[in-house]
């Protein structure tokens, strides 16, 4: 008979205990080794049920593994290359987005596996969740993202949210249509900076990742993220990444002093991953004092909400500019501004690509194509090759 599984786990527990391997199974910090306790599994396992087979005993040291060493139940959807995002709404059911579309899995934690499973990835970093600080964000190994919430801001929690990255990052082809995609990389190769705006989730972070593959690859990149999930392949790539503070409260690093910093660092280009805060300000300066060519993000529904927001975000850095002033800044400092968005089947496309000018005090976003169609009833002749040298007229041809 097979031996159930918590009285397999106790057994290699006292093991583990008895070699000195393991001494608090709960020590989120300092976990036994993923080879001890696979070692001692299997010596349980062979000892209590001699007549399992190999796969038997793989899938039970597997489970055990996670168990004591990992991030239980959870390892299995962190393996699997088609889920892009784990959801935890407290204890219970785990789901997950599984190529573009959310479902519930027959997975369920308990509120202690769920905080240890949070702990073991936050700790070993250096970061804390408790009460006094009851979120946090954190980069696993592999790149995945985690933002995890305690009570009592968590009401029915903790909750916890893993954005997964594909292992080979989308290209522009497989955002795009051909026109576009080449227009795109055309922008990129002549050194206009691009916005890219859309909702949480739309591929705002995928299509930076897409549009710097087109970047020679002799450019000095300097990536600049609050967490880091750019994966450029140039050779000569630097990134930055914020620090929250201590738990005194101590030692944080924005993006607005990595934007300050990367700017001592001899950048041929900027990566912004998010722009969302005072360092608006220090990129718009940076655009228009000769570091051409870089790439920002931004949370917007529409191109005008971008560059609404974007201009809201320079004020309140308290710069002292006028309105008006800031608006001919960003005109002059950004070229494009190019939207995303999720569709109905899951997949990330690009939905618009504008070209920024200013219409007496007002921004504009002249050429637009959504969805593949041009709108605001402009033709060829009312684009054409601009002073920035792109040829806007591919935005049209892919349209027809």
């Amino acid at each position: 008979m097979k031996p159930s599984m918590p009285v397999v786990r106790q057994a290699v527990i006292d093991e583990l205990v008895g070699l000195a391997q393991l001494a608090d199974v709960e020590d989120a910090t300092a976990p036994p080794q993923r080879s001890h306790v696979a070692d001692a599994s299997r010596r349980v396992l062979r000892r209590m049920s001699p007549l399992l087979s190999p796969d038997e005993i793989d899938a039970s040291v597997g489970a055990i593994v996670a168990d004591l060493a990992g991030y239980g139940s959870l390892e299995a959807l962190l393996h699997d290359p088609e889920v892009t995002e784990i959801m935890v709404n407290g204890p219970g059911p785990v789901w997950t987005e599984r190529l573009g579309v959310v479902s519930r899995t027959e997975i369920a934690l308990d509120a202690p596996m769920l905080r240890r499973a949070i702990d073991r990835m936050i700790l070993p970093l250096g970061l804390r969740l408790d009460r006094l600080s009851p979120m946090v964000d954190a980069r696993l190994g592999d790149g995945s993202r985690v933002h995890a919430v305690l009570p009592p801001l968590a009401v029915d929690g903790p909750y916890l949210t893993i954005r997964r990255f594909r292992p080979l990052p989308l290209t522009l082809d497989e955002l795009a249509d051909a026109s576009l995609a080449d227009a795109l990389r055309a922008a990129v190769k002549d050194r206009c900076s691009i916005l890219v705006f859309g909702a949480t989730g739309s591929g705002k972070t995928t299509l930076l990742n897409a549009l710097g593959a087109s970047i020679a690859q002799g450019d000095r990149l300097i990536t600049i993220e609050d967490t880091a999930e750019l994966r450029l392949p140039g050779e000569h790539v630097v990134r930055l990444e914020c620090r929250p503070a201590t738990a005194e409260g101590l030692g944080a690093v924005d993006l607005r002093a990595l934007v300050r910093t990367a700017l001592r660092m001899r950048p041929d280009r900027l990566i912004v991953g998010e722009v969302r805060g005072s360092e608006a300000f220090d990129l718009v300066q940076a655009l228009l004092t000769g570091h051409r060519g870089g790439l920002a993000t931004i949370h917007a529904r529409t191109a005008a909400d971008a560059l609404r927001r974007m201009e809201t975000l320079v004020l309140l850095a308290g710069s002292g500019l006028s309105d008006v002033a800031v608006r001919r800044q960003i005109a002059a400092a950004f070229d494009l501004v190019v939207g995303v968005a999720r569709q109905v089947n899951g997949a990330r496309s690009v939905a618009s690509i504008g070209r920024v000018r200013l219409a007496g005090d007002e921004l504009v976003v002249d050429g637009r194509v959504v969805d593949g169609r041009v709108v605001d009833g402009l033709g060829v002749d009312g684009l054409g090759v601009d002073e920035l040298g792109v040829d806007h007229r591919s935005f049209v041809e892919a349209a027809t």
